[in-house]
């Protein structure tokens, strides 16, 4: 079993109780905000990059005090995994469905897909900065 897989496919928590539901959810936080932080540098070092060329973006490019917020943010929506698992448990006890995975690996894509988000509007506001320059 790959690396990948063993992130993205991990085995669920089947001892079921909310104690062994919470460590499960907190043995994968540390992998999220790696993952996820990833993808926040490499979204701040091309936009770094895009705005540097010509025609150049006027005023700062991020805030910081905004990244902050944001990985704050983040955790929090990670959190919301455990919490809507244990609700599940609380509501259907025995027939809850093992949803940990499938929540984990979703919360995820969202978080680092809206990471990047940036980059491809960064490219389409550089992008009309060239043709309002060129026009």
């Amino acid at each position: 079993m790959s690396a990948l897989t063993r992130i993205l496919f991990p085995l669920p928590d089947y001892r079921r109780t909310p104690w062994t539901l919470l460590q499960w959810w907190e043995s994968r936080r540390l992998t999220y905000n790696v993952a996820v932080g990833a993808a926040g540098l490499l979204t701040l070092g091309v936009l770094a990059f895009v705005s540097a060329l010509p025609p150049r973006m006027a005023g700062p490019l991020f805030e910081w005090r905004g990244v902050v917020v944001y990985a704050i943010l983040a955790n929090l929506g990670y959190s919301l995994g455990w919490a809507s698992e244990l609700v599940m448990r609380a509501l259907w006890r025995d027939q809850a469905p093992d949803a940990g995975p499938a929540l984990f690996r979703q919360g995820l894509s969202f978080a680092v897909g809206l990471t990047l988000l940036p980059i491809p509007l960064m490219g389409l506001s550089w992008l009309a900065r060239l043709v309002m320059r060129l026009f």
